[in-house]
This record gives structure tokens, sequence and C-alpha cells, in this order.
């Protein structure tokens, strides 16, 4: 009879499990970077502790949903060798138990920031009316040019799929650079690392699919990132 587990090592186990979804979970790294987020921005806008709890509650809910729903998949998956109408919808359960987390988290975030946005949307506003919105599209259009030309010289993938480097990735991390750049002192650490955590998803959802390598995203990510930053400087 095997020896029941000391309190370190169930510890251990335990987190080899969250470990495991983090990384072969793609929806489950999503829902924490998104967590990671929503947390960094609470605390740059002084949320209360109230307001900060129901947002704590509302995360560990989506993530244990989601974590839930891939132990069910992996039981069944294990159970079952062929297709069963009672294991689908045990899935299809689980995963709904997921949306309704998810929405709930989407409702709790709406009314915890809501108020706040809404206080400060004029000078945002005026923020975006000030932006230097020439030189973002300078950027992204010679983002897209120097991608094409680098796709037509190595001779791989078409202009708008696959190849060297990866088109995406490299507008969202111009993207990137361009927001960084675009907003004022105040905010810009938060929007930066929303939109650098959204173009590292944005890459990480090109090599899922099979579209490129990881050498061809991080090409077309270095390109965007360099180009944009080029011509920030310059201009």
């Amino acid at each position: 009879m095997r020896a029941r587990p000391s309190i370190i090592e169930s510890f251990n186990f335990a987190i080899e499990g969250v470990v495991h979804v983090l990384r072969t979970q793609r929806n489950l790294r999503i829902h924490f970077a998104i967590a990671v987020v929503v947390l960094v921005v609470a605390v740059a806008v002084s949320v209360s502790r109230l307001e900060l709890i129901v947002l704590l509650l509302s995360i560990t809910f989506v993530l244990v949903a989601e974590m839930i729903n891939t132990a069910v998949e992996g039981t069944i998956d294990a159970a079952t060798t062929s297709f069963d109408p009672m294991a689908k919808l045990a899935k299809d359960i689980a995963a709904g138990a997921v949306l309704i987390a998810s929405v709930n988290a989407v409702a709790v975030g709406y009314l915890v920031f809501a108020g706040k946005a809404a206080d400060k949307s004029a000078t945002v506003l005026d923020k975006l009316k000030d932006a230097p919105a020439q030189i973002t599209v300078i950027a992204l259009v010679l983002t897209v040019i120097i991608v094409i030309a680098t796709k037509a010289w190595t001779g791989k993938g078409t202009p708008l799929r696959g190849g060297l480097p990866s088109g995406h990735a490299a507008i969202a991390f111009a993207a990137w650079i361009a927001a960084t750049y675009i907003v004022g002192d105040a905010h810009r650490f938060v929007v930066s690392a929303l939109t650098f955590i959204m173009a590292l998803l944005v890459a990480q959802t090109r090599v899922e699919s099979g579209i490129h390598s990881t050498l061809e995203v991080a090409y077309g990510g270095a390109i965007g990132a360099l180009v944009t930053l080029s011509v920030f400087q310059l201009l």
C-alpha cells in the first residue's frame, strides 16, 4: 500500500498541477495574463480594499473553473476511447462553468473600473487627440513593407500568410512600441504592459496554429519593434 504523501509532497503535487496546466493549456495562460493585467491596473488606479477582494475572488473563480474543466477533459479522454454523447455533455458542462465564471469576472471588472474610467475619460480623449497618429501610421506602413520585402527575399510563405518573418507578430510588437510612446507618463507602464502581453499572445497563437515557427515569430516581433522605435526616435 502506498504511503500517504507528506504535507510538503502534497504541496509539490499541487504546484506541479498548476505548472502543468499553465504549460499545456492556452486558455489558462490567457486567463492568467489577463488576471495579471487587471491586478496591475487595479493597483494603478487605487481601487478600494473591498473592490480588490472582489476582483481577486472573481479571478480565482475563473482560474479554478478552467483547471477543473481541464481535469474533467483529461479524465474523460483517459476513460473513453470512442465518441460518447454523455462524455461530450460532461465536457460541455465543464466548459459552460468556465463561461459563467468568465462572464461574472467581466461584469465585476466593469462595475469596479467603469466609474474610475468615466472620471478620467475626458483626459484620455484629450491625449488621444494629441497622439502622434501620423508617426504611428508611418511606422506600421514601413513595418508591413519590410515584412513583405523580407518574405519576397527569403522566398518563404506568402505576403500575408506564413514564411519569414511573421507579419502578425511584426504588427503586434509595432503596436506595442507605438502605444508606449503615445500614452502619457501617468499610464505608460500599464498600457505598455497590456499591449506587450497582447503582442505575446498574438505571437503565441501564430506558433501554436502551425503557421509560423518560433524563429519566424521572433524575427517578426524584432522587426516591428525596431522599425517603430526607430521611426519614433527619428521623427
